[in-house]
């Protein structure tokens, strides 16, 4: 793989967790390595071995702490710190209860309102390990480990900053990138982060691209403005072969025909009276992605269609059967770049992690540089309402 060196592994990334719900009292308990803990900078002892602090909201915007069933005090900022390398502790949210989650290095918690703010103060390594086994799973080659990492190293960097205002980088949910727990079961991750380590995928410009990706894209990617009204240079419609016979690479689904209907005349106006679009109601063919049903001069996208019914993804042909109407579709998600089961079975066949890169985004580069600026790059994203 040649590669032409930012020293972003060595930088931590501040990572809003638990942002899924509104926590009112968190339970920190030891897992590995021990902790030291701190409320409004004066230390307080440390978590060790069968040992655990709970932090809760309380009225005025502070930060109840104790640790067992001692209080501790009340603070503005507490801060939970490893005392060494390799450390995390187990996270569980008793209001409102949530399954227990694990995560490396450090934390801060302050109040927000009637909520926890928890940051976690995590290295760029182990917040990618984690993102990358969240996102991809195991038992997959190590190239495609490797071609995920980039994508999501790429990612993090440029949206940076999404979450200033909140006083953290990125939060742990899909609309910045999934961040579930600490890698726990795929060790081969943590080689394939380590292994592309500084690495991003850049434009002709030199510019962060963005890194999307779907399940299965069903033997064709999409064009993005067919999704986002957005073109995006590097990112063109093409076919994918190596997906089509991966498990989510087809799809049925049958929807009464009372509600295709009464769906697309009372939200689109569908012209049903007109002869020749009457006999098109329930029939619809797509050899090809399209972005609209039966063209756009009827301005139905094809992307509403798949919200209201909740569609697998867009690319489907439809006809009728009795009363329903039976679609036929392919692949799994909006299909924009990426295919993950088409790039599974690449890096299975051989393929190296820049070549898979490449036959999915065509242009870029994969560059190493030491850069720090990147933090500093505003950027918009698609999924920026």
């Amino acid at each position: 793989m040649v590669l032409l060196s930012l020293g972003l592994n060595a930088q931590n990334v501040r990572i809003g967790i638990l942002r899924n719900t509104n926590c009112s009292r968190v339970l920190f308990s030891y897992f590995e390595g021990s902790y030291l803990i701190y409320g409004d900078g004066s230390p307080f002892g440390a978590i060790l071995p069968t040992e655990s602090v709970s932090v809760q909201v309380i009225p005025g915007g502070k930060v109840k702490l104790n640790k067992g069933v001692v209080l501790i005090g009340e603070f503005n900022k507490v801060e939970l710190k490893a005392t060494g390398s390799n450390h995390a502790l187990r996270i569980k949210s008793l209001s409102p209860s949530l399954k227990e989650r694990k995560h490396d290095d450090d934390f801060s918690i302050v109040a927000s309102g009637n909520k926890l703010t928890i940051i976690n103060h995590v290295s760029m390594t182990d917040y990618l390990a984690g993102v990358v086994e969240s996102e991809g799973g195991g038992g997959r080659a190590e190239e495609y480990y490797k071609v995920q990492a980039i994508m999501s190293r790429t990612y993090a960097v440029k949206y940076s900053t999404r979450h200033r205002k909140e006083g953290f980088d990125l939060c742990d949910q899909v609309h910045c990138q999934a961040y579930h727990n600490r890698l726990t079961y795929t060790p081969e991750i943590y080689k394939a982060v380590e292994e592309t380590t500084n690495l991003v995928m850049e434009d002709e410009n030199k510019k962060l691209v963005d890194g999307f990706f779907h399940a299965n894209c069903g033997g064709q990617t999409s064009e993005p403005q067919f999704v986002w009204n957005e073109a995006i240079p590097y990112l063109k419609s093409f076919r994918d072969t190596f997906c089509i016979h991966t498990r989510q690479a087809t799809w049925e689904k049958r929807i009464p025909k009372k509600d295709w209907r009464a769906y697309l005349v009372a939200q689109f106006a569908y012209p049903e009276n007109d002869s020749l679009y009457k006999e098109k109601l329930y029939w619809f063919a797509q050899p090809e992605r399209l972005a609209f049903f039966h063209g756009p001069e009827l301005g139905i996208p094809l992307r509403d269609i798949r919200t209201k019914f909740n569609l697998r993804s867009t690319f489907f042909s439809c006809f009728p059967e009795g009363d329903e109407v039976v679609l036929k579709g392919r692949g799994f998600g909006h299909g924009v770049g990426l295919c993950q089961e088409g790039a599974m079975r690449m890096a299975k066949a051989g393929f190296a992690a820049e070549q898979i890169l490449k036959f999915y985004f065509p242009g870029v580069v994969i560059r190493e540089r030491n850069d720090n600026s990147y933090y500093e790059q505003p950027e918009k994203s698609p999924f920026d309402f």
